[in-house]
């Protein structure tokens, strides 16, 4: 992606202490980001901690304290009744905020931008200021839908997710650590904090909390800003499931075309759409798992295959990194979309 030569800007990172605001950070240094000053910015009880950024030590500021008027770009991680306060404030000054917590994703105001798939999105941001990131688990299946939507047009989508305990925080991480560590060393228990369950040895069919319908609120997340941003006229079905793999989320998922699509056919859309890295070969037992996928940026689609049951029907194995592209990449990628095309 070409940026703006010369072009540089002043971003603040919101929630700069927590898993994704770390990752924003390596990935803007990574991907050589054009930033004139680095604003980092977090609670109060994280203020004057300093986090490393291209070499030098940048000291972490509190959020309530902070102006945001001589900020061009946002980058918001620090939980949904936080972003609710303080991204409309930073809107107001002026600042284009990139939201990656659930408060403005449904707000008809508020674009939901997946670069890969609704980029053109993103010019609605005049609206309020503000860009919503989605789910992590929707983003990484709707870069593999986009292509076969294109190609086919989806009716039906049936997905099982697979989601590590790094969506849940760094607390949930520990959870995890700490009770395999007892399993195998103590013959103590570590009561469970973050889940409803001990998430060690065990998968807990429960993400966020139920709702009326049955579902719970990760799968409703997942139906409604599917419709949002690839097709209203979708229907979408969703079992989310945690499981005790730190970093990466799988999901298997079911694809019923209006038009018939060969397994081969759909390999060869999903290895040139943008984003996807298929690694799809039974013989030679190549798929992807989480650790293979973590720290990368690609969504991966393996195990392609035809859905026997229907007549026009797909199945995929997709994994990606839910820290990077499942939050802080898409992020930073929608502001690259920003100073490269409109600001």
């Amino acid at each position: 992606m070409s940026l703006q030569e010369g072009k540089l800007f002043n971003v603040a990172v919101v929630g700069a202490t927590g898993n994704v605001g770390r990752e924003i950070l390596n990935i803007l240094e990574s991907r050589n980001f054009p930033i004139k000053e680095l604003f980092l910015l977090a609670s109060s009880r994280s203020a004057g901690t300093t986090q490393s950024f291209r070499g030098r030590d940048l000291v972490v500021r509190d959020l309530a304290e902070f102006d945001f008027a001589n900020v061009q770009i946002g980058l918001f991680s620090p939980g949904a009744k936080v972003s609710s306060v303080y991204a409309p404030k930073a809107a107001a000054a002026g600042c284009v905020v990139v939201d990656n917590t659930s408060f403005f994703r449904m707000d008809p105001e508020v674009p939901l931008v997946v670069p890969e798939v609704n980029p053109a999105a993103i010019a609605q941001y005049v609206n309020r200021g503000i860009i919503a990131n989605p789910n992590c688990s929707t983003i990484q299946m709707v870069v593999a839908l986009k292509p076969l939507h294109d190609a086919a047009t989806i009716k039906r989508v049936v997905v099982s997710t697979y989601q590590a305990v790094s969506g849940a925080g760094k607390e949930a991480m520990d959870e995890l650590f700490e009770q395999t560590r007892a399993i195998y060393a103590t013959t103590l228990r570590v009561p469970p904090k973050k889940f409803t369950r001990e998430i060690a040895f065990n998968l807990i069919p429960q993400i966020d909390v139920f709702l009326d319908n049955g579902y719970t609120k990760e799968e409703m997340k997942m139906v409604n800003e599917t419709k949002k941003i690839l097709d209203p006229s979708i229907r979408l079905t969703a079992t989310t499931v945690r499981v005790p793999v730190f970093n990466c989320h799988s999901e298997a998922v079911t694809v019923e075309t209006e038009r018939p699509l060969s397994p081969a056919q759909a390999r060869e859309i999903l290895s040139r759409a943008p984003g996807i890295e298929v690694v799809d070969d039974p013989s030679q037992l190549l798929y992807m798992t989480p650790r293979e996928a973590t720290g990368k940026d690609a969504t991966f689609v393996s195990r392609i295959r035809a859905d026997e049951s229907v007549e026009n029907g797909l199945q995929l194995w997709v994994v990606s990194d839910n820290l990077r592209k499942g939050a802080a990449l898409n992020a930073v990628q929608i502001a690259e979309l920003l100073v490269r095309d409109h600001l």
